[in-house]
């Protein structure tokens, strides 16, 4: 006589567990989503600001191997119970085992993968914080079966020379940050984005960029006159003028105009007081860059420095003004600066003097001339033809069409530049009629 045995769950039950099961699968494929695309400089200011959730997510992203090992073993558990359970139910309906794998595959691929990771991608930060809230005590709880895969896991890597412990696999480079600083632009004002953007560029610009060219430096020559120096020094529209003798070629110190004009206006000033009013001149590399430079006026308590070139000549002078405007642009307040540099002769037409620095060119006219080699427009025209021209000479830069005013000692003093096509005669008709 047989002996019938009472299944333990009923069929109802089982398909209840598998549904479960599938839920719990999404939840962990969800998660994990979740966790991984969270912004991390997003949450560590939630977490600052006291947000359980961040706080507990921003402490399980700093051991990443944990956390994924963690939802690794939850997922692989419940969607290999899942499939026992089906299998059983699969039996019990009388169905093929092997039916088991093509109802289940779609089922876990749609509901329990594609869908949660679609929505975890979409909305990171809504399912992250509360995910951690329940992964945080769990990962105690679970931390010795964790700790045995993760270092069978990190063993294989490290023989691949993978290490968990690289941060820079987290950290942003110059260029990535500067991508950031685009995608942040909503959020931003437009001046605040381009501040950014120009304080990241520092580091690729240099002193030589921005200097003033050592032919158009303003300063104090100690064999002039001293009735034409008195002159300068009332005159001067700058707060501090480098002293000199033989252009240059000896420069004494840098005066600051504020500790002599108490004994100008006394009529007591000489050259002795000049001197003795004098601060050391103060040289740097024409090669430095400008976030270096910044610091260095910061440390060494300058505003103004001398820069020369390998062979220790005076090339131009840099002040502090000058790289500021590098940040913040222009502080002047003239709103016709710009066509100071480049004066407009209408049809689309600017006359631009030879020695404008053409980073001030495209700050001020929003031209996009190169700026990889030469700093004056003078020597771009002369490095992109190779040999000196003659007045009336046309050359084409960037897509910019230059023609050639008027040299004088084979340097170029005037230049003409169009901006756009020049109209052609039909166009002219056609405007006037």
């Amino acid at each position: 006589m047989g002996v019938e045995v009472t299944p333990m769950f009923s069929t109802a039950t089982l398909v209840g567990w598998v549904i479960a099961l599938v839920i719990l699968s999404a939840f962990f494929s969800g998660s994990e989503t979740a966790l991984m695309r969270v912004n991390r400089y997003r949450l560590a200011a939630r977490a600052r600001s006291g947000h359980r959730g961040a706080r507990l997510a921003a402490r399980l992203l700093a051991k990443p191997d944990r956390l994924i090992g963690l939802i690794l073993l939850g997922n692989n558990v419940v969607n290999i119970a899942a499939t026992t359970l089906a299998t059983v139910l699969a039996i019990r309906l009388g169905v093929q085992p092997a039916a088991v794998v093509f109802v289940l595959t779609p089922v876990i691929l749609i509901f329990a993968e594609l869908a949660p990771k679609t929505v975890a991608a979409l909305r990171p930060e809504s399912i992250a914080y509360p995910a951690a809230v329940i992964y945080y005590p769990l990962l105690w709880l679970c931390l010795p079966l964790v700790w045995i895969i993760n270092a069978i896991a990190n063993g294989l890597l490290a023989l691949f020379g993978v290490s968990t412990e690289d941060e820079s696999l987290t950290s942003l480079n110059s260029e990535e940050l500067r991508l950031a600083v685009h995608e942040a632009g909503h959020l931003l004002p437009d001046t605040h984005q381009t501040m950014l953007l120009r304080v990241l560029d520092l580091d690729s610009i240099t002193v030589e960029d921005i200097m003033v060219p050592r032919a158009e430096i303003n300063g104090i020559d100690l064999d002039d006159p001293w009735q034409d120096i008195v002159t300068q020094i009332r005159t001067s529209p700058h707060t501090r003028l480098p002293v000199h003798r033989d252009d240059y070629e000896t420069v004494e110190g840098v005066l600051h105009l504020r500790k002599v004009v108490p004994h100008l206006l006394r009529g007591d000033l000489d050259e002795d007081m000049l001197r003795s009013a004098m601060m050391p001149p103060y040289y740097l590399p024409e090669d430095t860059p400008l976030n270096k430079q910044l610091l260095n006026f910061q440390a060494n308590h300058r505003r103004m420095g001398l820069v020369v070139d390998e062979y220790g000549d005076v090339q131009g002078i840099v002040t502090l003004v000058d790289l500021l405007a590098e940040i913040v642009g222009d502080l002047q307040d003239n709103p016709m600066q710009g066509l100071s540099i480049a004066r407009d002769k209408g049809d689309g037409v600017y006359q631009v003097d030879g020695s404008a620095n053409i980073r001030e060119l495209n700050r001020s006219m929003h031209w996009k001339l190169p700026t990889g080699g030469a700093k004056t427009l003078n020597g771009l025209i002369l490095e992109q033809l190779q040999t000196i021209p003659e007045p009336g000479a046309l050359v084409k830069i960037h897509g910019y069409p230059m023609e050639i005013v008027h040299l004088r000692d084979n340097v170029i003093k005037t230049v003409n530049i169009r901006t756009r096509a020049k109209k052609t005669a039909h166009e002219i008709k056609h405007q006037n009629s």
